[in-house]
């Protein structure tokens, strides 16, 4: 999929390129391209070169999580809710508990040890699958749960927008965290409906009537404050939780008897490594990214869209941060370049890059998700998987640009 899109844009590009040099004169059309190629490819460099320093601290804080034992104290205590929830799984089966390590991972923003584990908990499942090539109730949940899961600490978001001067780089932590959420529970629910799973069930009810309760206490709350109040309350509030959830690390750690400063160390080290790894996919989406935008392509479509808008008199400032909100079902790569691009175009601060992040955050890469963890285990049956996740991607993309109307006060 992400081939075909990488290809198909750039092709698009360079057809609408002899177009406007053939049929509208514009000799400098071609300039313009090359140009967006060398700014762009420029720009890949230094922003994966700037985040050496905070990704470096944030897997710092990571490696402290693995040490802690918090990541398994999150599991234990989540068993029980998915051993109801996967109702066709024997309680006694592996698959539980590397379920809820995977979910626990999500929760806590630890990418590289969800993916491997998401698979692990895939191939498990599959052991207790009489359709070796259909996906299972169990598996179709599971993955439409890790598409939308919610995330505690968007840290890649922060990192990006403080590397591109952002004001207050942590002022989209309460909206993503309630667009995730929202993702999330349409996301659950409207699968559990459709596996008549038995919502009633007092655990449930209370793991689930507990969440509601404190998302809806966070819009009570930001709905009463003044609107000029509202972003810098999330910035402060989203600065305190960050702020205190490392203290309880170190603490626990601390109590754990863990080396907290060589096991920081350790994790640290990695930061160059991935910053550089990173490179050769923000390098080639940004590309042809600043190549699309430069034949005017990108700014045909959000025009269009805007004239829409106009004629339905809805307000519009949303649609320059659509471009995010197409490419994440799709790309997470794709769509976080879409989120820079959106940064260098129109300032990190400016409504456009704001609701990007706010996108960016509200749920995951649906194809990639269902690609993975279902082409780990030959499953080419998806039933109707592909059909709720991407529900739960328009109902999280959804809520994240009103949200963005909602916290934005600039």
């Amino acid at each position: 999929m992400i081939n075909i899109l990488w290809a198909g844009m750039f092709l698009c590009a360079v057809v609408v390129a002899f177009y406007r040099l053939i049929f509208l004169q514009d000799t400098e059309i071609f300039g313009k391209i090359v140009d967006a190629i060398f700014k762009n490819s420029q720009a890949a460099v230094d922003i994966s070169l700037g985040l050496i320093g905070i990704l470096s601290f944030w897997l710092g804080i990571l490696k402290l999580i693995e040490e802690s034992g918090l990541a398994g104290f999150i599991s234990k205590k989540l068993s029980p809710f998915f051993q109801i929830i996967m109702k066709d799984i024997p309680h006694d089966s592996p698959a539980i508990s590397t379920v809820v390590l995977n979910m626990a991972a999500n929760f806590l923003g630890l990418d590289n040890a969800a993916t491997p584990m998401g698979i692990r908990a895939m191939e498990q499942l599959q052991s207790h699958n009489s359709k070796k090539d259909t996906a299972s109730d169990a598996q179709i949940l599971f993955m439409i749960i890790n598409a939308s899961s919610v995330t505690l600490i968007p840290m890649t978001i922060f990192m990006y927008r403080a590397q591109m001067g952002a004001s207050y780089p942590t002022d989209v932590f309460i909206p993503i965290l309630l667009a995730t959420s929202v993702s999330t529970l349409v996301g659950f629910f409207s699968v559990a409906l459709k596996q008549r799973i038995d919502l009633k069930q007092p655990l449930l009810l209370k793991f689930f009537c507990s969440f509601i309760l404190i998302i809806g206490a966070l819009v009570g709350l930001f709905y009463w404050l003044p609107i000029e109040k509202r972003l810098a309350f999330s910035a402060g509030l989203g600065n305190i939780i960050l702020l205190a959830l490392i203290t309880a690390i170190i603490l626990i750690c601390i109590h754990q008897k863990t080396h907290c400063y060589e096991a920081f160390v350790d994790g640290a080290k990695e930061g160059f490594t991935v910053a550089i790894r990173i490179l050769p996919y923000l390098l080639a989406m940004l590309v042809v990214i600043g190549v699309f935008r430069a034949a005017g392509i990108l700014d045909f479509l959000v025009d269009g869209a805007k004239a829409f808008c106009h004629w339905l008199s809805v307000d519009d400032r949303f649609v320059d941060a659509l471009p995010t909100a197409l490419m994440k079902p799709l790309s997470g790569s794709g769509a976080r370049a879409m989120m820079i691009e959106s940064m260098q175009t129109f300032g990190a601060d400016s409504f456009a890059a704001f609701t990007s992040s706010v996108i960016q955050g509200s749920t995951e890469t649906t194809f990639y998700v269902l690609t993975v963890y279902f082409g780990a285990i030959n499953i080419s049956k998806t039933r109707y998987a592909l059909k709720y996740a991407l529900l739960s991607d328009i109902a999280g993309i959804t809520a994240a640009i009103g949200l963005a109307y909602l916290f934005y006060n600039n």
